[in-house]
Order: structure tokens, then C-alpha cells, then sequence
């Protein structure tokens, strides 16, 4: 996953994330733990997360 800098640091995709694979450090930063899953992306307000292709 890519956050790119729309991130507004919300925390809601790490508040949904059920790997607990993202931290907040003024921005969202996926750890080792992520999947891939995409459920951040739903959940993001910002739209700044997307699929890295």
C-alpha cells in the first residue's frame, strides 16, 4: 500500500486496520505486518492510500 501526501494523519485507516499494520507519525506509515488487504483504502477520508503498482 502507498500513502501518498494527502495524509492529514487522521488515524482512521490504522483504527480499521485489522493487522495492526499502520502507524501514525503525522502521516500513516504501513509496518512490516501490512497484507495488502486494502481495507485502509476504504476507510481513508483523505483518499490518500492507494494499491502500489
Amino acid at each position: 500500500m502507498k500513502v501518498d501526501k494527502t495524509c492529514v494523519g487522521c488515524g482512521q485507516c490504522a483504527a480499521f486496520c485489522p493487522y495492526d499494520a499502520i502507524v501514525v507519525f503525522g502521516r500513516a506509515f504501513m509496518n512490516e505486518k501490512c497484507v495488502e488487504c486494502g481495507i485502509c483504502v476504504e476507510y481513508c477520508p483523505a483518499c490518500a492510500i492507494s494499491e502500489d503498482k
